[in-house]
């Protein structure tokens, strides 16, 4: 089975999603931004701060190529840019997962832990900013995707289930 890739803007669920289609279907999630964590042994706002973006994008590409050589039928969540790797459809199925970005601080900010969810994503304290962004990155996320799921309304559970039904996977028990 190819690996399933879940691609989208900060803070849509991605994360949140894999851990679900893990339980659901038992396959393993990884998450990227963990992974380029590991690998440089530092957080991403200290690669940020410290060495620049072209450095993490760097360490992106890096890890998408050890996921392409080394992983297969594996739920990877990625960071809102990961979709700018060269390989990304070498590595699996894209899905994309959509919410505007006013849904998206809309629920962060209903979370129980928004200081620290914003924290983490700086940039969508600036909903000017960060609708800017979105609005770049929006065609070349529909462009990645081999498949684009509507999040808005939806619990993780019902997102969870759409992917299994979209891609005919097994659920667990």
């Amino acid at each position: 089975m190819d690996n399933i890739i879940l691609i989208g803007f900060m803070g849509v669920g991605k994360g949140r999603t894999a851990r679900a289609l893990a339980e659901d279907t038992g396959l393993v999630a990884i998450d990227t931004d963990d992974l380029i964590e590991s690998m440089a042994k530092k957080k991403i706002r200290k690669i940020f701060a410290d060495q620049g973006e072209p450095v993490f994008r760097g360490l992106e590409q890096k890890v998408a190529d050890w996921l392409n050589e080394h992983v297969t039928g594996t739920l990877i969540s990625t960071g809102g840019g990961f979709h700018q790797v060269e390989n990304l459809r070498d590595i699996g199925i894209v899905i994309y997962l959509h919410g505007r970005v006013e849904y998206i601080v809309e629920k962060i900010m209903a979370h129980p832990n928004a200081t620290k969810k914003i924290k983490k994503r700086p940039l969508l304290s600036d909903i000017k900013k960060a609708k800017e962004l979105f609005d770049s990155r929006l065609p070349q996320y529909r462009k990645s995707a081999d498949h684009i799921i509507d999040v808005e309304g939806k619990s993780v559970a019902q997102i969870s289930s759409e992917i299994i039904r979209l891609l005919k996977l097994e659920r667990r028990g």
